[in-house]
């Protein structure tokens, strides 16, 4: 399959020496079904070994490698480089930087504390009171298929730094969080649906959502967490699980 010509406009900051981020391009070439992840690494082994950004499994499992590519939330071991180029047979210019509303630390690399300082306000793990027995806490299938989708996500965080809410209030605990919380709250086997409620019934829960659906669309793992966050707010105003 013969190459592509690629231009590769990355934001960089470095704190040790830029007053601000900048913009600094890269030539290159790559195959079509490359993805983004790989145009990174050209660039950091052969040009520039100063270029930062996370990246751990590679394979869309881990979501280290969240950022903004074309102006939209993904993950560059997923992006492929030919969808990043357009229709250009011959290439094109891909721009990527990191996701918004979290702290820059170096180039694409930012901060990620205060993502996960909200998503351990939700409680995200299960919590079961009973005394342990001599087999598992069964569910049936209707059960375990209620919170099925939200057991997807990969705490990436393009959910979360894709929500316009989110970059103007910080506080909010953001739509990450609030889908683990729903992955508990509606799971048969837990114990502490109402407290999460309680948390997410806050100024800085459920109700700073305005249903922009970015959240949704810039998911890696199509989660429908719009849906997620409804049915929490429904949760809250009329079930109470």
């Amino acid at each position: 399959m013969a190459g592509v010509d690629v231009e590769l406009r990355i934001k960089r900051f470095n704190p040790d020496t830029d007053a601000r981020p900048h913009w600094q391009t890269f030539q290159l070439q790559a195959d079509p079904t490359d993805r983004v992840l790989d145009t990174l690494h050209a660039v950091k082994w052969e040009q520039d070994g100063t270029l930062s950004f996370r990246r751990s499994c590679a394979h869309g499992v881990c979501g280290s490698d969240a950022m903004v590519i074309n102006g939209a939330n993904a993950l560059a071991c997923v992006e492929l480089v030919r969808d990043a180029v357009g229709a250009g047979a011959g290439g094109g210019t891909i721009t990527v930087e990191p996701i918004r509303g979290l702290p820059v630390i170096k180039d694409l690399v930012v901060d990620m504390e205060p993502f996960f300082a909200q998503y351990r306000s939700v409680i995200p793990h299960l919590v079961n009171t009973d005394p342990v027995g001599d087999r598992e806490r069964l569910q049936s299938p209707e059960e375990r298929a209620r919170y099925d989708d939200t057991t997807k996500c990969i705490l990436c965080a393009a959910c979360t730094t894709s929500c316009p809410i989110y970059w103007g209030n910080s506080g909010y605990v953001g739509p990450a969080a609030i889908v683990n919380a729903h992955r508990f709250i509606f799971d048969s086997r837990d114990a502490a649906a109402e407290e999460r409620l309680d948390i997410l019934n806050q100024r800085s829960g459920v109700w700073r959502c305005r249903t922009a659906f970015n959240c949704s669309e810039a998911c890696p793992r199509g989660i429908k967490v719009t849906e997620a966050i409804q049915e929490v707010k429904r949760a809250i105003v009329y079930d109470r699980v």
